[in-house]
């Protein structure tokens, strides 16, 4: 199994100390030949990125979207604007690197960040393509973002049920990347910081083997991001691993109901 690893950070939010903890973990999946999923998670950014085009291609993409994403992190600070202008850098990546000559390269982008730079700290999640962001709150398991494709299209306009949608033949045709041919923005939603929290940042390897019910209840079943990572992951190999798997979740806990060990400490 793919190595997990956990981290822990004290943080001040609106004079609230929290702590947050969270782990991921990619696989190649029992099908794929190689991996085109590549992850971060760096305070305060957790991002989930999903490869496509060509044996190379998706794993280029994704890649070189994530090394982008990564410096964001280590020049600081992260902002919607620093993550366009990022994301414009990775779409240059992409199209110059001599292996991506297919029109069809690109990777989905999905994540979170808490943004410390505005006078009320909040978590903003960021989509584009078909990897998700989850959110466990009071017990309810939300869909926080919205797919990027032509199913979820047809969903909206009331021509194809959810139940419809499982088998459809265009069910892996996504309609916005991070790719070489255009910049796309993505989708931004905000969202209020809450002890208890969790989310869960995935890509489309790990819902294609478990239904939300399934996500809701390894995140009940454990009560920190490293077990219950590694629960998800089995029970997505178990179910056929068809495509990559990562996933990464973020937990936001109040230390004085928490036994987490403090790792570091951001103010």
């Amino acid at each position: 199994m793919a190595e997990t690893t956990t981290t822990t950070r004290s943080v001040t939010v609106a004079q609230r100390r929290l702590l947050l903890s969270w782990a991921g973990v990619t696989d190649q999946g029992r099908r794929r030949d190689n991996n085109q999923d590549a992850f971060l998670a760096d305070f305060p950014l957790f991002i989930v990125a999903d490869g496509m085009g060509g044996h190379a291609g998706g794993e280029i993409a994704s890649q070189s979207t994530v090394s982008r994403l990564q410096a964001v992190v280590s020049d600081g600070p992260v902002t919607r604007p620093a993550i366009e202008t990022a994301l414009e850098r990775a779409v240059g990546d992409i199209a110059d690197h001599p292996e991506t000559t297919d029109e069809g390269t690109g990777t989905t982008l999905t994540g979170v960040f808490l943004d410390l730079a505005v006078e009320e700290p909040q978590w903003v999640a960021l989509n584009i393509g078909d990897s998700r962001v989850y959110l466990l709150r009071d017990d309810r398991l939300i869909q926080v973002t919205t797919d990027h494709s032509v199913v979820q299209e047809l969903i909206a306009a009331g021509k194809l049920s959810p139940e419809e949608a499982e088998g459809h033949p265009y069910s892996n045709v996504i309609t916005r990347a991070v790719g070489a041919s255009e910049l796309t923005a993505p989708d931004y939603i905000t969202i209020d910081v809450r002890a208890g929290d969790r989310f869960v940042i995935c890509s489309d390897g790990l819902t294609k083997e478990l239904t939300d019910y399934g996500i809701q209840h390894f995140l009940r079943e454990n009560a920190t991001p490293g077990p219950a990572v590694d629960a998800m992951l089995a029970a997505a190999l178990e179910n056929g691993g068809r495509d990559n798997v990562t996933l990464i979740i973020v937990q936001v806990d109040d230390p004085e109901h928490s036994s987490s060990t403090i790792t570091d400490t951001v103010e």
